[in-house]
């Protein structure tokens, strides 16, 4: 017992005299005290402040990134919005193009698409059970996107007018000049009208149509609008240059125009003569 009070004597003496001496500078109001607790009070002040500022920039951290995430997701919201809006518009004009024309058509959408190359490809979402066949021609609401070129019976693999061999024969409005349409293997935006005689009178800005010299395509669809044109030299025929119609590299949704090209024209026109 003895002892244990030698071990814990000193520390049971400090412990009262602490408490001894917090009691007197509390209950005391000497001027010495005082000036002690008001510079404990303010420095116990500064503490609580500097502690108080870096929860509020803890807390204003946290909420910048709330309200970051808040605005992406309002961003994405809205992008989804206009994309909606836009995707209305398209399908409506389709509608009204669908119901103003007199081809019978079959509706698609654009599954797969590869505009990269120079020989490119699509497939559409609509094949020989919908009643579409090889060499029908394939449309938007602007014009030509195409022909079928292959088909299953649920799908269709289109060649565009993105794609080097492709000719479509067409005729320019209202001088009616006749010549072939094709795309130059580079400019997407860009097509090309060959065979047309220096002597038309041909101008910027008049649309191009199919001539309906085709098996495929039938006459009045719309190609593009004249852009330039070039006369050169020692050549009699006009170089033609046309913003096409259609975007086919936008293109979403289409038209199959259910009208089989016929097998006795086509055979004929492709066999050979001497």
């Amino acid at each position: 017992m003895n002892r244990l009070w030698d071990r814990l004597r000193d520390w049971i003496i400090l412990g009262v005299l602490l408490i001894v001496s917090i009691l007197v500078l509390v209950s005391r109001n000497e001027p010495v005290v005082l000036g002690l607790r008001s510079v404990a009070l303010q420095t116990a002040s500064g503490i609580d402040r500097q502690i108080s500022w870096l929860s509020s920039f803890a807390g204003a951290l946290n909420e910048n990134v709330r309200l970051r995430e808040d605005n992406i997701l309002l961003s994405s919201q809205v992008a989804r919005s206009r994309e909606t809006q836009l995707e209305n518009a398209r399908l409506r004009s389709l509608i009204q193009y669908r119901d103003s024309t007199s081809f019978d058509m079959r509706a698609g959408r654009i599954i797969a698409k590869d505009v990269t190359g120079q020989q490119n490809l699509m497939t559409i979402n609509i094949g020989s059970n919908d009643s579409v066949d090889v060499g029908m021609s394939v449309v938007d609401e602007r014009g030509i996107i195409g022909k079928v070129i292959l088909t299953s019976p649920n799908y269709a693999r289109v060649m565009p007018y993105l794609n080097t061999e492709l000719r479509i024969p067409a005729k320019i409005l209202p001088v009616q000049a006749a010549g072939i349409v094709r795309w130059g293997g580079t400019r997407k935006d860009e097509l090309i009208m060959d065979h047309v005689i220096k002597t038309e009178s041909v101008e910027i800005g008049q649309l191009v149509v199919a001539s309906g010299y085709s098996a495929v395509f039938p006459e009045g669809l719309q190609i593009g609008t004249i852009t330039r044109v070039e006369r050169q030299e020692g050549r009699n025929e006009l170089v033609i240059y046309l913003s096409p119609s259609t975007d086919a590299t936008t293109a979403s949704h289409v038209f199959v125009i259910l009208e089989k090209p016929d097998p006795e024209r086509i055979e004929l026109e492709n066999t050979p003569f001497n």
